[in-house]
């Protein structure tokens, strides 16, 4: 038996850990029907199924698992001796995979990410932005950016960004003097209220506090929405209050399109952080960009 190309066998591991052909296509930046066809010649090649495959669904067979179990880490030895060559480059190069949560590809990593590429050229950067947790490590990302509240205590993280951001209420000028202007979060249950449903289908509760009062509000209204740009023109065409990150809003209020509300139960939080696994190699684009963080991060503060 003539041995697999190893792109092939790493294809397989990408389709296995992601349990899906359009979610592997979409790491590896193919069509999800040349992933199929490189997987069809693997199993042909080996002479063994290698994963389960349903209109619904795509699994690894007990030899597919066995096979994934062992290629994990010889995959991970083999690119971390490729990246040693970087050693020996006046600039380091290849791929770093970021996962972040859409407001910071909107609000933090935009003017971050042009100053870091323009100084490192030969390193090419993925971001996938979307505001499900995931293991990023199973997902084939090389580091994560969360907020405190939701990062994984086993990783390292360091800053990045602003050190303080705050949520904020706000409504159109014309559905204020329609409706009336909020006092406490309590009256926001006689309000129409836009809320935000992320990918997983949760509908986070509006949370307000003031000293040592902590309030939830579960809001009601006419519109839900996972898409930040629609639920803002919903609320600067007064079709209710919205409350999300104070950036997303900035543009408006400064226009007057908006008008802030409960600012004194709208205190700040701490920003986010850019979270990675301790390894004994650390592939040379993440290092590159954990230097940069922390020296932009020094140079802003």
């Amino acid at each position: 038996m003539a041995t697999p190309d190893l792109g092939d066998l790493a294809a397989f591991v990408a389709v296995a850990q992601q349990r899906s052909f359009r979610g592997a296509a979409a790491l590896r930046n193919v069509s999800a029907s040349s992933l199929s066809e490189t997987i069809r010649r693997l199993e042909e090649r080996l002479g063994v199924r290698l994963l389960n495959r349903t209109t619904r669904s795509v699994t690894p067979t007990e030899a597919g698992a066995r096979l994934l179990e062992r290629l994990q880490p010889v995959l991970g030895e083999v690119a971390a001796a490729l990246d040693t060559i970087n050693d020996f480059r006046d600039t380091p190069t290849g791929t770093l995979r970021l996962n972040v949560p859409t407001v910071v590809a909107k609000h933090v990593l935009p003017g971050m990410i042009d100053r870091f590429l323009l100084a490192f050229p030969g390193i090419t950067l993925e971001v996938i932005a979307n505001d499900t947790f995931i293991d990023i490590l199973a997902a084939g990302f090389d580091a994560g950016i969360r907020y405190d509240e939701s990062l994984e205590r086993d990783m390292v993280r360091i800053p990045i960004g602003p050190r303080r951001q705050r949520f904020c209420t706000a409504a159109s000028p014309a559905y204020l003097a329609k409706r009336g202007r909020p006092e406490h979060p309590n009256d926001l249950l006689r309000h129409d209220c836009i809320r935000h449903r992320f990918a997983s289908g949760v509908s986070p509760a509006w949370e307000f506090e003031q000293g040592q009062d902590v309030i939830r509000i579960v809001p009601q209204g006419p519109l839900i929405s996972n898409e930040m740009r629609l639920e803002v023109h919903a609320a600067r065409q007064g079709l209710g209050l919205i409350h999300t990150f104070a950036e997303s809003l900035a543009p408006a209020l400064a226009a007057g399109e908006l008008v802030a509300v409960l600012d004194d139960w709208s205190p700040s939080f701490s920003g986010p952080y850019l979270y990675y696994p301790s390894r004994d190699h650390m592939p040379a684009p993440l290092r590159a960009f954990i230097d940069f963080v922390k020296a932009d991060g020094a140079t802003n503060a």
